[in-house]
């Protein structure tokens, strides 16, 4: 039998510079959240699955990787970090006074739907602001996605803002059962113009078909909040929400930014305020997402308003220049019991330029450093210190 020692499928190694860019991002969205007030915040990496299906988690099934622990419980790999971090606020937190500001770093599991190359290990980096409503709050979250993509080093970039009452005010307005209207929003959430057409076709005498096919095309600027209120027939407490955030990020000169996109409907239905997307050039999918979560820590024993935003981090970092590896250029040869003494040079060069040989004879180092392109050996022995060129 011949064994391919692959990774798993959706799993991936990162090497050398890919590492470098991925370090980068979590440091900088960390020294961010920090600066910001946000503690840092760990949970397992595997819950069980009846957290998620309380907090009415509508994750596919087939998307979620499946664990029984020794005693017969199903577990799963984390699919999102919300939902567990709402489960400590309602328990183990449950005491604490609010508001209570969190960020994480971790991944995140969810099976890939078998495109190749799409990750089912999805490393996160993110906020979670417990026990905060209002306007204040979301304005709070929606800057820090801002300066998230921004810290990074990227200019070209915006964040879509939507709400998940949009979807609900049009919906409405359909005579529809539960599961043709969850159809109709994955079509949506898609941007599946085509397919929503003709899925809608039965429905179209009644009067709120025609508004509804619109709403996937609401995304842009401003003017999109003005057509969606000519859909409704005026203006609703959401655009009028909308309309007033928008104003108030672009005061704070965050408006350069800032989109919206109607038509978002997440996939986790525990959003019931504004929620967002995140975009920059060179990544094919949102560097982040986030929004307001109001009725998830209840379900955990705890009433607490909330809204958070998560990053991708690989996205993000796939938008960043190619990180160079520092090039060797000096490797120390010593006597063993010089360790101490080998150990301070390479301290005191440049990060990454310098190692020790790990040769015993100094030939064998002079070998070894001219395979590797090494321009310069240090050698340390009872005669002190020299550099011998390679």
């Amino acid at each position: 039998m011949n064994y391919i020692p692959n990774t798993p499928e959706g799993t991936r190694d990162r090497l050398f510079g890919e590492c470098m860019e991925r370090r980068s991002v979590q440091m900088n969205l960390t020294h961010l959240f920090r600066q910001r007030g946000y503690t840092e915040i760990m949970t397992p990496e595997m819950e069980y699955y009846d957290v998620f299906t309380l907090a009415g988690n509508n994750i596919p099934q087939e998307n979620l990787s499946k664990v029984i622990d020794r005693s017969g419980k199903i577990c799963v790999m984390r699919p999102d970090m919300t939902t567990p971090i709402a489960r400590v606020a309602g328990t183990k937190l449950k005491d604490m006074v609010l508001p209570r500001r969190f960020y994480y770093n971790g991944n995140v599991y969810r099976s890939s739907s078998g495109h190749k190359g799409e990750n089912s290990e999805i490393p996160q980096c993110g906020i979670e602001l417990i026990g905060a409503g209002g306007i204040k709050a979301d304005l709070e979250v929606i800057a820090v996605a801002v300066e998230a993509i921004k810290t990074c080093g990227l200019e070209k970039f915006h964040v879509e803002l939507g709400h998940a009452g949009i979807f609900r005010l049009f919906a409405d307005r359909l005579e529809m059962d539960a599961e043709e209207e969850e159809k109709m929003r994955c079509l949506i959430e898609g941007k599946n113009y085509a397919a929503l057409n003709d899925f809608l076709l039965p429905y179209e005498s009644q009067e709120g078909c025609a508004a509804i096919k619109r709403l996937a095309f609401l995304f842009g600027g401003v003017e999109v909040l003005d057509e969606a209120e000519a859909l409704q027939g005026g203006a609703s407490e959401v655009t009028t929400y909308l309309r007033t955030l928008y104003e108030t990020l672009c005061a704070a000169g965050f408006g350069d930014h800032v989109k919206f996109d109607l038509g978002m409907v997440h996939q986790l239905d525990y959003y019931t305020g504004v929620i967002f997307r995140g975009y920059a050039e060179g990544a094919g999918v949102a560097v982040l997402s986030g929004g307001r979560y109001d009725n998830l820590a209840t379900c955990f024993g705890r009433p607490a308003q909330a809204t958070g935003l998560a990053v991708d981090v690989d996205a993000l970092a796939s938008c960043l220049p190619k990180a160079e590896l520092p090039s060797v250029e000096t490797v120390v040869h010593y006597d063993p019991e010089l360790l101490g003494w080998a150990l301070s040079i390479v301290d005191h060069l440049l990060e990454g330029t310098c190692q020790l040989s790990p040769c015993m004879r100094l030939e064998s180092t002079m070998k070894m450093a001219k395979e590797h392109g090494v321009t310069t050996v240090i050698v340390l022995d009872d005669k002190g210190q020299r550099e011998v060129s390679v």
